[in-house]
């Protein structure tokens, strides 16, 4: 799963972030970019990018738990993860799976085991973007990312993890017919997650109050 994650790039550096996506002529930020955080939590704003105009990356602040298309009030527990195995079935997700696909950015995410919360990024830094889902009903932008069965080198950390894409699955995604993405409810692959480290982190990032640069400081495991 991915209940937490972090996003600390600034509007500047993810508007670079954007511009150096395959096929983008044009990044808009209509209504900026959400701030830099270290801890954020299911309901609170992440960054939803939206690719499916050709040569156009829009970013705009969403909420993190999918509110159906259906729904007549938000209730209930947050949909921020969706399983890539029922993803085109489950009524929650199926319509927004055959018309709103987005991309999640994130510096890395946060996973326990044991207890012990570890933190997961690429190696030599950069973003992660998480295939993701969304839906403006009652007038609000929410989103939920995508996961997968677990591969190495993330097995041992937990049985699920997100379904990040690279560059070459961008367009597919976000821009293919339903039958086209459904090709790509697989894990990510070997690659990139070859590219991913983890360490141990303080047991503060537990609570979502908590959020600061430390938080993904490595620790000593318990």
């Amino acid at each position: 799963m991915c209940g937490r994650f972090v996003l600390f790039q600034d509007e500047e550096s993810l508007r670079h972030s954007l511009d150096a996506l395959p096929g983008v002529t044009e990044t808009l930020l209509p209504e900026g970019a959400p701030p830099p955080r270290y801890n954020i939590a299911p309901t609170t704003t992440v960054a939803a990018v939206d690719l499916s105009q050709p040569g156009r990356a829009i970013l705009a602040p969403a909420r993190w738990g999918l509110i159906p298309e259906w729904k007549k009030e938000i209730s209930g527990p947050p949909l921020f993860n969706a399983r890539s195995e029922t993803v085109q079935d489950k009524p929650s997700f199926r319509g927004a799976f055959a018309r709103s696909r987005c991309l999640v950015p994130m510096d890395g995410y946060y996973e326990w085991k044991d207890k012990q919360p570890h933190f997961v990024s690429l190696r030599k830094g950069g973003l992660l973007w998480a295939a993701g889902l969304y839906s403006t009903a009652l007038g609000q932008l929410s989103v939920t990312i995508l996961t997968t069965q677990s591969q190495p080198p993330l097995e041992w950390l937990h049985h699920r993890m997100p379904r990040f894409l690279q560059a070459e699955e961008m367009e597919t995604w976000t821009r293919g017919t339903p039958q086209e993405a459904a090709q790509l409810l697989h894990p990510s692959l070997e690659p990139l997650r070859e590219q991913l480290r983890t360490w141990p982190v303080g047991r503060e990032v537990g609570r979502a109050s908590i959020d600061h640069a430390g938080l993904i400081t490595p620790v000593d495991a318990d």
